[in-house]
C-alpha cells in the first residue's frame, strides 16, 4: 500500500557538475586507446577495415569532455553570490554517451515540435542478411542508401494501395549500425505516417496493411544495390532466394495514435539511441575485460562471430570483450564527419517543409523551420538550452542555486583555446585544479578462456 505524500520527505535536487574520468569507458579510453591505435592494421584492418581519422578524432575530444581544463562557463546567483563552473562538453557523436544524449534529445524535441503532423505515425523496421552487412561495413557510403531504399518503397506501396502517383508519406529514418552487443548490426528505424499527404497538404490515412509487400520490395531494392555496385552476382542472389529464411526482415507492428505525442518523442529517442550503454558495462575485470551484457535478458546468438572464434554460435545474453577488442567494436559506428544518419523525406524532407515554410510566410503567417541538419535556428537555439537539456536527463535544474536555491545566470566563457594560463590560475585559485595524468604503457591483452562464457553471467563475475 502506498504511503501518504505527507509521509515522505523530499529533498531538493541540485546540479553537479559531472566527472567524466570515473566512468568505465573513459577509463578503457583513457587506458587502452594509444594501443588500440596502434595494433590497429595488423590485428583489426581485415576485419573493420581501414583506421578512419574519426576514430582518433572522436577518441581525442571524449577525453577532454567535462574537463575544466579545457574552458568552462561560469555561472553565478545574484541573490547570494555563489558561483560555480560549468565544463564544455566535446559533442561526439556515437562515442561519447552523455552528449549523443543531448543529440538525441535536441532530435526528438525537433522533430515532435519542427516536423512531424499530428497524424497516426507508424514505426519500420528493416533489416539485412548476415552475409551481405559486411559490404556496408567497408562501404559506407551504402549506409546512406539503404534509408532512401526504404522511403522509395514504402511510397511506392503507399501510393499503390490508393492508386495515385501525386501523394508521398511523410518519414523520419535513423540508420542504426549496431546490436544488442554492440556488434555491427546494419538496419533502418523509420517512422512514417500511416497514411499520405497530397499536394495541398490533406491527409489521408491508409488501412493496416500485410508485410508482405513491403519485404518483398526491399529484398528486391538491397539486392538491386549491390548487383550494380558489383558486389554481389545474380548467383549470389539466386542462392539467398533459395534460402528457407532469406534473412531479410520488415517489422511495422508499432503504431502510435495522432495525439500521443509523448509516445512519438520517446520513439525517436530510442531510434537514435547511443550505439552502447553505460548501464551495461557490468563489469571491468582485473584483467581489463569488459563484460558487456545486452539490451534484453533472453540468450542471444551473437553474430557474424571473427574468423577462428570458437564462440561461434554460443546462445547468450552478455559478452566478455578484450579491452582492445570492445574499442575496436565501439569504435566502428562513429560516422564520418558529414555523414548523416537521421535523414528526412517525402512530406518531411527539408525541402517540402522549406516550401510550406515560404508559403506560410508569403501568407503572413508565422513558420520557423530549420533545413540543414548543422547550425540551423533552432541547432543554435538547442545549444543555448543547455540547462532544459540537462533538466530532462537528469530532472534537476542546474540555473538553481545550491545554496540558497535562487536563479543563476551565466556570466562568462572562458575558453581553452588562447586563456590556458587564465584557467589554470583560476581552477588553482579554487582549489579545482588537476594535474594532467601521465598514461601507463599499455599492457599486453589477455586472453578469455571459451569455456568463461558458457557458465552463467552472475557465476562468471563471481569469479574476478
Amino acid at each position: 500500500m502506498a504511503m501518504p505524500l505527507e509521509n515522505h520527505a523530499f529533498e531538493p535536487k541540485f546540479y553537479s557538475r559531472r566527472n567524466p574520468s570515473a566512468s568505465p569507458f573513459w577509463k578503457i579510453v583513457a587506458a587502452h586507446y594509444d594501443e588500440f591505435e596502434r595494433v590497429y592494421p595488423e590485428r583489426y584492418g581485415a576485419k573493420y577495415g581501414f583506421y578512419r581519422p574519426a576514430l582518433r578524432i572522436a577518441a581525442d575530444k571524449f577525453i577532454k569532455c567535462g574537463d575544466l581544463r579545457e574552458g568552462f562557463a561560469r555561472v553565478r546567483c545574484d541573490d547570494c553570490g555563489h558561483d560555480l563552473f560549468v565544463s564544455f562538453s566535446c559533442k561526439v557523436r556515437c562515442f561519447c554517451p552523455s552528449c549523443h544524449q543531448k543529440r538525441v534529445l535536441e532530435l526528438s524535441m525537433h522533430v515532435r515540435e519542427e516536423v512531424f503532423d499530428p497524424v497516426p505515425h507508424r514505426q519500420f523496421v528493416f533489416t539485412i542478411p548476415k552475409r551481405l552487412r559486411i559490404y556496408f561495413r567497408f562501404n559506407r557510403e551504402l549506409l546512406g542508401q539503404l534509408p532512401k531504399l526504404a522511403y522509395e518503397l514504402i511510397r511506392e506501396v503507399y501510393q499503390a494501395v490508393l492508386g495515385r502517383d501525386d501523394v508521398v508519406p511523410g518519414m523520419v529514418a535513423d540508420v542504426q549500425t549496431f546490436g544488442e552487443l554492440a556488434h555491427w548490426h546494419p538496419h533502418v528505424h523509420a517512422v512514417v505516417s500511416d497514411g499520405v499527404f497530397t499536394p495541398d497538404g490533406m491527409f489521408i490515412p491508409l488501412p493496416t496493411l500485410a508485410v508482405e509487400p513491403f519485404l518483398k520490395l526491399w529484398e528486391h531494392k538491397v539486392f538491386k544495390l549491390l548487383l550494380d555496385e558489383g558486389l554481389i552476382t545474380r548467383e549470389t542472389v539466386e542462392q539467398m532466394r533459395s534460402w528457407q529464411h532469406s534473412g531479410f526482415s520488415v517489422d511495422k507492428s508499432v503504431l502510435i495514435a495522432a495525439t500521443d505525442s509523448d509516445a512519438l518523442e520517446r520513439l525517436v529517442q530510442y531510434i537514435a539511441r547511443c550505439p552502447f550503454s553505460l548501464d551495461r558495462i557490468l563489469k571491468i575485470t582485473p584483467t581489463g575485460h569488459v563484460v558487456y551484457k545486452a539490451e534484453h535478458d533472453s540468450c542471444r546468438r551473437f553474430p557474424e562471430p571473427a574468423s577462428g572464434d570458437l564462440r561461434a554460435g554460443v546462445n547468450r545474453n552478455f559478452q566478455v570483450f578484450d579491452p582492445l577488442d570492445f574499442l575496436a567494436e565501439v569504435t566502428q559506428h562513429i560516422p564520418n564527419k558529414g555523414e548523416h544518419t537521421v535523414r528526412y523525406y517525402g512530406f518531411y524532407s527539408n525541402k517540402s517543409r522549406g516550401m510550406r515554410a515560404k508559403t506560410a510566410t508569403e501568407k503572413n503567417i508565422e513558420a520557423v523551420v530549420d533545413v540543414e541538419e548543422e547550425d540551423t535556428p533552432f541547432r543554435k537555439t538547442c545549444r543555448s538550452r543547455w540547462a532544459a537539456m540537462i533538466k530532462k536527463v537528469y530532472e534537476v535544474d542546474p540555473l538553481k542555486c545550491p545554496k540558497c536555491s535562487g536563479q543563476m545566470r551565466i556570466i562568462s566563457f572562458i575558453e581553452a583555446k588562447d586563456q590556458m594560463d587564465v584557467i589554470e590560475k583560476i581552477l588553482k585559485h579554487c582549489k579545482l585544479w588537476v594535474e594532467p595524468e601521465e598514461r601507463a604503457p599499455p599492457k599486453k591483452p589477455v586472453t578469455v578462456p571459451f569455456e568463461s562464457v558458457h557458465v552463467p553471467i552472475d557465476e562468471f563475475l563471481a569469479n574476478f
